[in-house]
């Protein structure tokens, strides 16, 4: 059940096992996961829902991964989008950031896949929160940005530290 300190992720991906070992594990870590298993599924909840985060697969039926991205970045321009995908090669990766993607993790590094979410999701709300604030009390803004610019430079060294990143688009 979805609670308002959850994060949010809609998981796409066509292989029902892999759906729910994410589903599982996401929400073991305070995450909820929503999984379908194409694009078809997918879109009335994107349409009709919210979600902090969309987990796309390249390999997806009637639709592949990287046109369903585009298409969800016709509609939608915020929402982060990650592809979580076993084709690993650094061709399927600049596909998926050319689609619209905001990063990239091959399967099956959950590990780099979870502090790769909590990265977009954390960046995301900061990005809306200073939007919301600077609507409504500009002067509070920079207060904001320096706690999300502090959060985000610990989410950075944190990256940096290991073996592995992410392909992404703009994340550092």
């Amino acid at each position: 059940m979805p609670t308002l300190n959850r994060s949010r992720v809609l998981c796409v991906d066509d292989d029902q096992d892999a759906c729910e070992i994410l589903s599982l594990l996401l929400n073991s870590y305070e995450i909820d996961a929503t999984c379908v298993q194409s694009a078809v599924d997918a879109w009335p909840l994107i349409k009709g829902r919210t979600f902090d985060l969309f987990l796309l697969d390249g390999w997806l039926p009637e639709m592949d991964g990287f046109e369903f991205c585009r298409r969800i970045r016709e509609l939608d321009s915020e929402t982060p989008i990650l592809f979580y995908s076993g084709a690993a090669y650094d061709a399927d990766k600049q596909k998926g950031i050319a689609a619209g993607a905001n990063a990239y993790v091959a399967k099956p590094d959950f590990e780099l896949l979870l502090d790769t979410i909590r990265g977009l999701i954390g960046t995301a709300k900061a990005k809306s929160q200073d939007w919301v604030l600077n609507q409504a009390e500009p002067q509070r803004t920079p207060s904001l940005l320096k706690s999300s610019v502090s959060q985000l430079s610990a989410f950075d060294a944190e990256a940096d530290g290991g073996p592995r990143q992410a392909f992404s688009a703009g994340m550092s």
